[in-house]
């Protein structure tokens, strides 16, 4: 699954004064900032709104418990498809004891949005949350069939609107303004924080041992305190990214 970078910029708490920069050079800073926090910090923080369009494998197959293609639309996706079972929420595996029926979500969803159906947004109290299930409480089942050929402001077709993602915390916020201060300052030509490539330096008897950048870097560390603590404390085994589960015995099926 390809990942291109945040959807969009993190939100930051400044640690300088940055009057004296332009937006323009401010943006670049941010944006910067922003796809190196979400690199180093194992591509978990951020959210992404998304639009799903769910359709079974067989809408004419009553027989077999069907399997979902999650049509998903953004510009920058860190997960591009979904493909997931339905559950019936039947009296089996301690699910329910009355026929709800259900669609599960992935771990990644922060919240749902809005869910359209026949073009039109459902009422609240017609469907609510629990846990990873997405469960219709009207009554009424959700539609197998999914005409993926139109818009969902369309009759035939039905759609899930969520944000994915979790919220940058305040550390990571504190650590986005002290990096995005040092990007500026290095970027105007101005003395900045950022580890050089030296690592020892004597000057009249005195010597300064600073980090061995290379090291640091291989360690997924930047010599930032804020940074470093907000890595530390989020992502302390420098994981590249969420642990995912695939099944190698799974069929494969077509991508939007």
């Amino acid at each position: 699954m390809a990942e291109f970078g945040p959807c969009e910029d993190w939100p930051v708490y400044w640690t300088c004064d940055i009057d004296t920069y332009s937006p323009e050079v401010t943006g670049y800073a941010v944006r910067a900032a922003s796809r190196v926090l979400w690199a180093l910090s194992g591509r978990r923080f951020g959210q992404c709104p998304v639009t799903w369009r769910p359709c079974a494998d067989d809408c004419g197959d009553f027989t077999s418990v069907p399997l979902w293609d999650w049509r998903v639309g953004y510009s920058m996706p860190p997960w591009d498809f979904y493909r997931l079972p339905y559950c019936s929420g039947d009296c089996l595996g301690g699910c329910s004891c009355t026929h709800i029926p259900t669609i599960r979500l992935p771990d990644s969803v922060s919240r749902v949005v809005e869910v359209k159906l026949d073009g039109t947004p459902m009422a609240t109290g017609t469907y609510r949350r629990d846990s990873r299930s997405l469960m219709r409480t009207d009554g009424h089942a959700w539609p197998r069939c999914n005409n993926l050929a139109l818009d969902d402001d369309q009759p035939g077709t039905w759609s899930i609107a969520a944000i994915l993602g979790e919220e940058v915390p305040d550390s990571g916020r504190l650590a986005m303004g002290e990096l995005a201060c040092e990007i500026l300052k290095a970027s105007s030509g101005v003395d900045c924080r950022l580890p050089p490539g030296v690592t020892q330096l004597v000057r009249q008897g005195v010597t300064i041992q600073y980090p061995d950048m290379g090291q640091l870097l291989k360690e997924g560390r930047t010599g930032l305190y804020l940074v470093d603590m907000f890595l530390a404390a989020e992502n302390p085994d420098g994981l590249k990214q969420r642990g995912r589960v695939y099944n190698v015995d799974r069929v494969l099926r077509r991508r939007p």
